[in-house]
């Protein structure tokens, strides 16, 4: 059995790589190379309007817009900012971390157009708060309600691994690995933290995002560039590592040439997906909560989203990995968020270690509660009518909090990949499907921002 899922596993690993790149490659050129001709114009309108008050503009139908983009950015800078970037690395060599790149930069154009499409044909819920996402715009775009509920049931298990089981378990490691905490110990607390703010809702999870996701960031971002700097005759060398292992044509054990190349593009993309969601429809649904009126506008925090988590955020964790030498002896058996520890300690002995851990503890934290969010929604969506259903998932929600923390790294992280693979082709479909929608909606954003 256990065989089984492996067999099925690869080949839906390789279905979700070949489904993002064609649909990163499709809406790119039918966009017009949307997110590299409006890159400067998405940066002003983003993280340049960070101190702007209609950015902080509340009422009672959803959160604010820097509310909603701290929540998606929670679940994006997880741990596959730190965890993930490690285990690609192991997985598929340094090479892994070029298509990681090239992953992003198809990508950003993909979230920005799920984006666009969640604001585009959200609904309001019975509390009168605004509700969205790609079970939505394939529901109400496309008219294939059985997709649109597919990927609901889909979501709302991959929201258990994937934006739950993994963080706790990249928590556990690294206190494990740093302070000697037992694991238990670790999905105990864990598990009182997250319950007592998924009772509150979208907005106390926003809220809490909100001041949390800032400070993590910058904080994770100074501390490495530091560390860099400290290492920083390695780095040109590192850069030459992961483009010639990107491209080595060496051959696996049977004789298939380019096997090289497939592992590493194989190991980039997919953790990618862990990086910045792009294409997986989980960040449009914290999104559509926003009371932004402009899709437009709201799609250009995606851009920035998938730039910051996987081109800056990525590399610098990877830049460590590499320059340190840290990769090379993981035959050992150390993945994961313990890789990027012992990598930070050999570059700053002591506090690095204490860095990685305080950071992975959070970036996991905030990704935890933006999931239990998207795991709601898609429970609303599937049992509308029966309202403690939404209760009955923030139970199991909380439970496998404390069950990832326990489990074995290799496992969490396969099943979590397994769900992200059936849960990104619906959305991938209703993206392609509603092209044209992104399109005409994209051109009125402009047309009237010259006029203006």
């Amino acid at each position: 059995m256990i065989d089984l899922f492996y067999f099925v596993k690869e080949y839906l690993d390789l279905i979700m790589v070949t489904l993002l790149v064609c649909t990163g490659l499709f809406l790119t050129v039918r966009l017009g190379f949307f997110q590299f001709r409006k890159f400067g114009y998405a940066n002003k309108h983003t993280i340049g309007s960070v101190f702007s008050k209609k950015t902080h503009e509340k009422d009672a139908s959803g959160v604010t817009s820097f509310q909603a983009v701290a929540t998606a950015m929670a679940g994006t800078i997880g741990t596959g900012s730190i965890a993930g970037v490690a285990t690609a690395i192991v997985a598929g060599g340094p090479g892994a971390v070029f298509w990681m790149w090239m992953s992003a930069l198809l990508g950003m154009v993909t979230k920005y157009s799920e984006i666009v499409l969640s604001l585009y044909y959200r609904e309001k819920n019975d509390k009168g708060e605004w509700v969205g996402g790609p079970m939505y715009y394939i529901k109400n775009g496309l008219g294939i309600k059985w997709l649109a509920a597919a990927f609901a049931l889909f979501a709302m298990i991959a929201c258990l691994g994937t934006g739950n089981a993994t963080q706790s378990n990249s928590i556990a490691l690294a206190l494990e690995s740093t302070l000697k905490i037992k694991p238990w110990i670790t999905g105990l607390v864990l598990t009182a933290i997250v319950a007592f703010v998924i009772l509150g809702g979208v907005k106390r999870i926003a809220s809490v995002n909100e001041k949390m996701v800032p400070l993590m960031a910058v904080f994770f971002v100074v501390c490495a560039i530091v560390a860099l700097c400290m290492n920083i005759g390695e780095v040109p060398a590192a850069f030459k590592l992961i483009f010639k292992e990107a491209f080595n044509f060496k051959s696996a054990a049977g004789g298939v040439a380019g096997y090289g190349i497939m592992k590493a593009m194989q190991a980039g993309f997919t953790r990618s997906v862990f990086s910045n969601e792009a294409g997986l429809g989980s960040a449009p649904i914290a999104h559509a909560a926003s009371t932004t009126k402009d899709p437009v506008k709201q799609g250009l925090w995606g851009l920035f989203e998938v730039f910051f988590t996987t081109i800056i955020i990525c590399t610098i964790s990877a830049l460590i990995i590499i320059t340190t030498g840290s990769f090379i002896t993981t035959d050992s058996g150390v993945d994961g968020a313990v890789l990027s520890i012992n990598a930070f300690n050999s570059i700053m002995p002591g506090i690095g270690g204490g860095i990685v851990t305080l950071s992975t503890v959070f970036f996991a934290l905030s990704t935890i509660l933006g999931w239990a969010y998207y795991g709601e929604v898609s429970t609303q969506y599937l049992f509308k009518k029966q309202k403690h259903c939404v209760t009955v998932y923030r139970i199991v929600y909380v439970a496998f909090v404390f069950i990832g923390a326990v489990l074995e790294l290799g496992v969490v992280w396969d099943v979590s990949v397994f769900m992200n693979t059936l849960m990104a082709v619906p959305n991938l479909v209703g993206i392609i499907g509603l092209y044209k929608v992104v399109a005409k909606i994209t051109k009125a954003h402009f047309k009237k921002d010259t006029l203006e």
